[in-house]
């Protein structure tokens, strides 16, 4: 029997969990001239649920992960890249015969797709301006082209002035819909929000939360192999209770507890649960060791604090400017996040501190 949870890749299909209102939503801002920016914490599942959607509405779509970009020339040939998926080639050698610099094309060593670079010496902006321009060329008005920016708020290590210039060539197109993905809530924000921004209100401002708890349960129990020893209900509580329905954590417990009831279904649910967190505790050890050992001592503090379900302001001894800074810092860094309250991502990380360091 196969495992029914996912984690760490995108999840889709029967591994994909609710989302409805959200996948909606998507499917309804795109589906006339608009662009979505849509914010959440690392691991949340928005580029799942951006697939999902466009897998649902059936529009041809490019992704490009700026965190994968390393230059504006890079961020040039992977929208080539990413195009060369849904054309085909006679169209595409026309497209890119015009470009003012020509880009140079190779197969990948196993021949299954396409390596696309520039001369370095030659100017990455007129490349990035001809790349976005062929978007433009190739979308059909009555079928709109889509592309989704993962990880946006990374523009800005481009180079400065590539947000100005970006959406200086945006804003002439008329037959792309973007959407824009960030998980760095203060970056994003500062992009779309901040009125001297040259993004300002570019598009319409999504933020994903967790999974509700109610729909979250009812996945996990629906999946669980049944036992005549523990309920699955009360598992699917312990599960949630442990990761706060955070959607990676959450499939990343639930995949464990499901490999150890297949063979130890004498357990109780409480002591299955327990097993699972000890064990994905465990398998972490020596990187939760080198995380601990490269922070420095303020923001050991603040993660100590949080251990202890207090608010980060509660130990008194710190300045709270200082405070502030160490959460940024964590925050930025994917340690810590906050949706209604700061807390520690990471649940087998805080598992951990408690256990090691407290």
């Amino acid at each position: 029997m196969e495992n029914p949870f996912k984690f760490g890749t995108i999840v889709d299909g029967e591994y994909f969990t609710d989302r409805r209102a959200e996948l909606k939503l998507i499917q309804l801002y795109v589906s006339g001239p608009n662009h979505v920016i849509l914010i959440s914490p690392r691991r949340f599942g928005k580029t799942s649920l951006v697939k999902k959607a466009l897998g649902m509405l059936g529009r041809p779509y490019v992704l490009v992960n700026l965190q994968s970009v390393v230059s504006i020339s890079d961020f040039a040939a992977s929208i080539i890249k990413g195009v060369l998926r849904h054309h085909k080639w006679d169209r595409l050698k026309y497209e890119l015969s015009n470009f003012r610099i020509v880009p140079t094309l190779s197969t990948t060593p196993l021949g299954d797709g396409f390596e696309v670079s520039f001369h370095p010496m030659h100017n990455p902006i007129v490349a990035l301006e001809d790349s976005f321009a062929m978007l433009e060329k190739l979308s059909d008005p009555s079928n709109r082209l889509i592309v989704v920016l993962d990880e946006f708020q990374d523009i800005a290590g481009l180079g400065n002035g590539i947000e100005k210039r970006l959406r200086s060539i945006l804003q002439e197109q008329r037959n792309v819909n973007y959407i824009f993905l960030g998980s760095q809530e203060s970056m994003m924000t500062e992009i779309f929000e901040r009125k001297k921004s040259p993004f300002y209100h570019f598009g319409q401002l999504m933020r994903l939360s967790k999974i509700p708890y109610d729909d979250f349960k009812q996945f996990i129990v629906e999946r669980l192999p049944s036992s005549d020893c523990c309920s699955p209900n009360r598992i699917a509580d312990l599960i949630l209770s442990t990761t706060g329905c955070h959607p990676y954590y959450t499939q990343q417990l639930a995949s464990q507890v499901w490999g150890i009831l297949a063979y130890r279904s004498q357990l109780s649910g409480s002591d299955i649960v327990e097993m699972a967190i000890r064990q994905l505790t465990e398998i972490h050890d020596l990187d939760f060791e080198r995380l601990w050992i490269s922070l420095n001592n303020t923001d050991r503090r603040v993660l100590k604090t949080l251990c202890r379900s207090q608010k980060p302001l509660a130990d008194r001894t710190l300045p709270t400017s200082t405070t502030y800074s160490s959460l940024k810092r964590l925050m930025r860094a994917g340690y810590v996040t906050k949706v209604d309250e700061y807390e520690i991502e990471d649940p087998f990380f805080r598992r951990w501190l408690i256990e090691r360091q407290l």
